[in-house]
């Protein structure tokens, strides 16, 4: 079965471009030219990668990020952000917003079709899996069902949120550094940015920590990495 892809981009031409080529790939493909189209196609389908635009009429990409990002039924899915701002600042908003990756405008086709590769080639995570349970303290993750418990309760984590903290687990104690992670979670690439693992890193913070401005279950060892104490 072909792999389904949703572009939200509000220039025509462009649209077609990457939806036509993509389509010569194998790829299903779905398009809308604004924010809120895009909304409504994303939340009443399943798709295997989202490709925003940050510039839209309406609902803008990042926000449309964050809301698809905020949907458990669609937070694991891959999304790729479109932007014409190609500074520090905007890529690391376009990957707090929640995107897996970024492409600066104006790009080539080339470019677009081996990043969309990268995120369709990542290995599943029952794939990956060595055991059914991961316990340290009073955290606990259940691998068999994707789910995640800090004492009675549940703690809700995207799909890559649940990745990494299994990887820093099955580690504990030992450092692991930001390119080993890319390399277990994200399935190493150079278009994928380290800064990822940081964003990610703090988001499981906020979830699982006490108190995550004083992290004691993960710490950051500076120019290397992260380590899980549990």
């Amino acid at each position: 079965m072909a792999k389904k892809i949703l572009i939200v981009e509000d220039e025509e031409k462009l649209i077609n471009n990457l939806a036509d080529k993509l389509r010569a790939e194998g790829y299903e493909v779905f398009t809308a030219l604004d924010g809120e189209t895009g909304w409504n196609l994303a939340h009443n389908d399943t798709y295997d990668l989202i490709v925003l635009d940050i510039m839209l009429p309406g609902l803008d990409g990042l926000s449309l990020c964050r809301m698809i990002r905020n949907d458990s039924k669609m937070s694991d899915v891959p999304i790729i952000i479109l932007t014409a701002r190609g500074t520090e600042v905007d890529k690391i908003v376009g990957l707090e917003s929640g995107a897996d990756d970024y492409i600066v405008k104006p790009f080539g086709l080339g470019e677009f079709l081996a990043r969309v590769r990268v995120q369709m080639r990542r290995p599943s995570p029952d794939r990956t899996m060595r055991q059914d349970e991961l316990v340290s303290s009073n955290l606990r993750l259940d691998l068999t069902g994707r789910r995640v418990f800090k004492g009675d309760d549940e703690i809700k984590l995207s799909n890559k949120e649940f990745d990494l903290l299994a990887e820093l687990m099955r580690n504990k104690n030992a450092v692991l550094s930001r390119d080993l992670i890319l390399t277990k979670v994200w399935g190493y690439d150079y278009f994928v940015d380290k800064r990822t693992v940081d964003v990610h890193i703090r988001w499981l913070r906020e979830k699982i920590e006490d108190n995550p401005s004083s992290p004691k279950r993960i710490s950051t060892v500076r120019g290397v990495g992260y380590r899980f104490e549990g």
